[in-house]
Protein backbone atom coordinates (compact mmCIF):
# COMPACT_ATOMS: atom_id res chain seq x y z
CA UNK A 1 0.00 0.00 0.00
CA UNK A 2 1.24 3.49 -0.82
CA UNK A 3 1.42 5.92 1.31
CA UNK A 4 -0.61 9.17 0.89
CA UNK A 5 2.06 11.23 1.51
CA UNK A 6 4.74 9.38 -1.18
CA UNK A 7 1.86 10.02 -3.82
CA UNK A 8 1.01 13.86 -3.47
CA UNK A 9 5.14 13.96 -3.40
CA UNK A 10 5.15 11.89 -6.82
CA UNK A 11 2.42 13.82 -8.27
CA UNK A 12 4.44 17.41 -6.94
CA UNK A 13 7.50 16.06 -9.17
CA UNK A 14 5.73 15.18 -11.87
CA UNK A 15 3.95 18.52 -12.84
CA UNK A 16 7.42 20.26 -11.89
CA UNK A 17 9.14 18.24 -14.33
CA UNK A 18 6.04 19.40 -16.79
CA UNK A 19 6.27 22.66 -15.70
CA UNK A 20 10.05 22.78 -16.30
CA UNK A 21 10.21 21.24 -19.56
CA UNK A 22 7.47 23.46 -20.56
CA UNK A 23 9.55 26.33 -19.40
CA UNK A 24 12.42 24.76 -21.40
CA UNK A 25 10.69 24.45 -24.56
CA UNK A 26 9.29 28.24 -24.44
CA UNK A 27 12.97 29.32 -24.14
CA UNK A 28 14.23 27.26 -26.80
CA UNK A 29 11.27 28.81 -28.56
CA UNK A 30 12.14 32.22 -27.29
CA UNK A 31 15.96 31.49 -28.60
CA UNK A 32 15.28 30.53 -32.14
CA UNK A 33 12.86 33.07 -32.54
CA UNK A 34 15.42 35.97 -31.69
CA UNK A 35 18.15 34.25 -33.63
CA UNK A 36 15.80 33.93 -36.45
CA UNK A 37 15.11 37.76 -35.99
CA UNK A 38 18.31 38.90 -35.56
CA UNK A 39 19.10 36.88 -38.81
CA UNK A 40 16.61 38.65 -40.45
CA UNK A 41 17.75 41.97 -39.25
CA UNK A 42 20.78 41.64 -40.16
CA UNK A 43 19.98 40.29 -43.77
CA UNK A 44 17.37 43.47 -44.39
CA UNK A 45 20.25 46.29 -43.03
CA UNK A 46 22.53 44.23 -45.53
CA UNK A 47 20.31 44.66 -48.19
CA UNK A 48 19.09 47.72 -47.43
CA UNK A 49 23.06 48.65 -47.41
CA UNK A 50 24.05 47.40 -50.07
CA UNK A 51 21.10 48.96 -52.01
CA UNK A 52 22.20 52.54 -50.84
CA UNK A 53 25.64 52.19 -51.83
CA UNK A 54 24.77 51.43 -55.38
CA UNK A 55 22.39 54.04 -55.98
CA UNK A 56 25.44 56.49 -54.58
CA UNK A 57 27.63 54.94 -56.72
CA UNK A 58 25.11 55.13 -59.44
CA UNK A 59 24.09 58.81 -59.22
CA UNK A 60 28.29 59.62 -58.70
CA UNK A 61 28.60 58.43 -62.26
CA UNK A 62 25.79 59.68 -63.75
CA UNK A 63 26.70 63.31 -62.48
CA UNK A 64 30.09 62.75 -63.97
CA UNK A 65 29.02 61.69 -66.97
CA UNK A 66 26.62 65.01 -67.00
CA UNK A 67 29.84 67.47 -65.78
CA UNK A 68 30.51 68.86 -69.27
CA UNK A 69 30.23 72.73 -68.43
CA UNK A 70 32.72 74.37 -65.90
CA UNK A 71 32.65 78.14 -65.02
CA UNK A 72 35.57 79.89 -64.52
CA UNK A 73 35.81 82.79 -62.32
CA UNK A 74 38.94 85.22 -61.29
CA UNK A 75 40.24 89.02 -61.34
CA UNK A 76 43.12 90.84 -62.97
CA UNK A 77 44.54 93.63 -61.06
CA UNK A 78 47.54 96.19 -61.60
CA UNK A 79 50.42 95.24 -59.09
CA UNK A 80 52.00 98.69 -57.87
CA UNK A 81 54.75 97.27 -55.98
CA UNK A 82 55.91 94.86 -58.29
CA UNK A 83 55.31 91.49 -56.16
CA UNK A 84 52.45 89.74 -57.66
CA UNK A 85 50.73 89.21 -54.88
CA UNK A 86 46.92 91.96 -53.44
CA UNK A 87 48.58 94.87 -50.92
CA UNK A 88 46.20 97.90 -50.49
CA UNK A 89 47.97 99.38 -52.80
CA UNK A 90 46.98 97.10 -55.65
CA UNK A 91 44.18 98.47 -58.00
CA UNK A 92 41.85 95.80 -59.96
CA UNK A 93 41.78 96.48 -63.76
CA UNK A 94 38.48 96.97 -65.88
CA UNK A 95 38.56 96.07 -69.50
CA UNK A 96 41.82 93.54 -68.77
CA UNK A 97 41.75 90.90 -71.65
CA UNK A 98 42.81 87.27 -70.41
CA UNK A 99 42.49 83.80 -72.19
CA UNK A 100 42.61 80.48 -71.28
CA UNK A 101 45.02 77.89 -72.96
CA UNK A 102 44.37 74.33 -72.62
CA UNK A 103 47.61 71.97 -73.79
CA UNK A 104 47.68 68.43 -74.33
CA UNK A 105 49.43 66.88 -71.71
CA UNK A 106 51.51 64.50 -74.31
CA UNK A 107 52.39 67.01 -77.11
CA UNK A 108 51.83 70.10 -75.81
CA UNK A 109 48.99 70.98 -78.60
CA UNK A 110 47.02 73.66 -77.88
CA UNK A 111 43.52 72.32 -77.86
CA UNK A 112 41.42 75.07 -76.28
CA UNK A 113 41.98 78.85 -76.02
CA UNK A 114 39.30 81.01 -75.16
CA UNK A 115 39.50 84.88 -74.06
CA UNK A 116 37.82 87.01 -71.08
CA UNK A 117 37.40 90.95 -70.33
CA UNK A 118 37.17 92.01 -66.80
CA UNK A 119 34.29 94.23 -65.40
CA UNK A 120 34.19 97.34 -63.35
CA UNK A 121 35.09 95.12 -60.04
CA UNK A 122 38.14 93.93 -61.89
CA UNK A 123 36.34 90.32 -62.50
CA UNK A 124 36.19 87.85 -65.33
CA UNK A 125 34.04 84.97 -66.04
CA UNK A 126 33.88 82.42 -68.67
CA UNK A 127 32.16 79.16 -69.66
CA UNK A 128 33.83 76.04 -70.87
CA UNK A 129 32.28 73.60 -72.11
CA UNK A 130 34.00 69.21 -72.23
CA UNK A 131 36.03 66.99 -70.10
CA UNK A 132 39.97 68.24 -70.10
CA UNK A 133 41.46 65.62 -67.70
CA UNK A 134 44.39 65.09 -70.56
CA UNK A 135 44.87 68.71 -70.89
CA UNK A 136 47.14 71.55 -68.83
CA UNK A 137 45.17 74.28 -68.52
CA UNK A 138 46.12 77.92 -67.43
CA UNK A 139 44.96 81.18 -67.29
CA UNK A 140 47.63 84.11 -69.04
CA UNK A 141 47.13 87.94 -68.99
CA UNK A 142 46.71 89.31 -72.44
CA UNK A 143 46.14 92.95 -72.36
CA UNK A 144 46.26 95.70 -70.24
CA UNK A 145 44.01 98.43 -69.98
CA UNK A 146 46.49 100.76 -68.35
CA UNK A 147 49.64 101.16 -70.41
CA UNK A 148 51.48 102.54 -67.04
CA UNK A 149 50.56 98.98 -65.96
CA UNK A 150 51.36 96.42 -68.61
CA UNK A 151 54.42 94.30 -67.37
CA UNK A 152 53.92 90.38 -67.34
CA UNK A 153 55.75 88.45 -64.77
CA UNK A 154 57.38 85.17 -66.62
CA UNK A 155 58.40 83.58 -63.28
CA UNK A 156 57.19 79.89 -63.51
CA UNK A 157 55.49 79.59 -60.22
CA UNK A 158 53.14 82.27 -60.97
CA UNK A 159 52.07 80.23 -64.19
CA UNK A 160 51.86 77.04 -62.25
CA UNK A 161 49.25 79.26 -59.79
CA UNK A 162 47.10 80.23 -62.56
CA UNK A 163 46.63 76.41 -63.44
CA UNK A 164 42.90 75.63 -63.43
CA UNK A 165 41.39 71.90 -63.48
CA UNK A 166 39.07 71.23 -66.16
CA UNK A 167 37.79 67.93 -65.51
CA UNK A 168 35.13 65.92 -62.90
CA UNK A 169 37.74 63.17 -61.90
CA UNK A 170 39.40 65.42 -59.85
CA UNK A 171 38.08 65.14 -56.59
CA UNK A 172 36.88 69.11 -56.95
CA UNK A 173 33.91 69.50 -54.11
CA UNK A 174 33.07 72.69 -56.14
CA UNK A 175 31.31 71.16 -58.63
CA UNK A 176 31.08 72.74 -61.94
CA UNK A 177 32.86 76.33 -60.78
CA UNK A 178 36.65 76.95 -60.89
CA UNK A 179 38.21 80.41 -58.93
CA UNK A 180 41.62 81.19 -60.31
CA UNK A 181 44.40 83.04 -58.37
CA UNK A 182 44.20 86.74 -58.98
CA UNK A 183 46.47 87.68 -61.78
CA UNK A 184 48.12 90.45 -62.05
CA UNK A 185 50.16 93.18 -64.19
CA UNK A 186 52.93 95.58 -62.81
CA UNK A 187 54.06 98.90 -62.86
CA UNK A 188 57.13 99.47 -64.45
CA UNK A 189 57.89 101.62 -60.92
CA UNK A 190 57.34 100.63 -57.28
CA UNK A 191 55.21 103.22 -55.80
CA UNK A 192 57.11 104.78 -52.79
CA UNK A 193 53.83 103.82 -50.60
CA UNK A 194 55.34 100.39 -51.15
CA UNK A 195 58.02 99.59 -48.50
CA UNK A 196 54.96 100.83 -45.67
CA UNK A 197 52.31 98.53 -46.90
CA UNK A 198 55.10 95.64 -46.49
CA UNK A 199 56.05 96.95 -43.12
CA UNK A 200 52.43 97.07 -42.01
CA UNK A 201 52.50 93.17 -43.04
CA UNK A 202 55.55 92.14 -41.63
CA UNK A 203 57.25 91.26 -44.84
CA UNK A 204 60.33 92.07 -46.29
CA UNK A 205 60.08 91.88 -50.25
CA UNK A 206 62.37 91.43 -52.82
CA UNK A 207 62.12 94.34 -54.25
CA UNK A 208 64.22 97.41 -55.02
CA UNK A 209 62.57 100.86 -54.36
Amino acid sequence: CIKPNFVALVNKLSSSLISTKKTFQKEKKDKSCNIFNQMATKAIFFFVSALCLSSLAGKAMADADDFDSFKIQGSVYCDTCRVQFVTRLSKFLEGAKVKLECRSRTNGTVALTKEAVTDKSGSYTMEVTGDHEEEVCELVLLQSPDSACSDVSQDAYLRNAAKVSLTANDGIVSHETRIVNPLGFMVKTPSAECPAAFKELGIVPDVTF
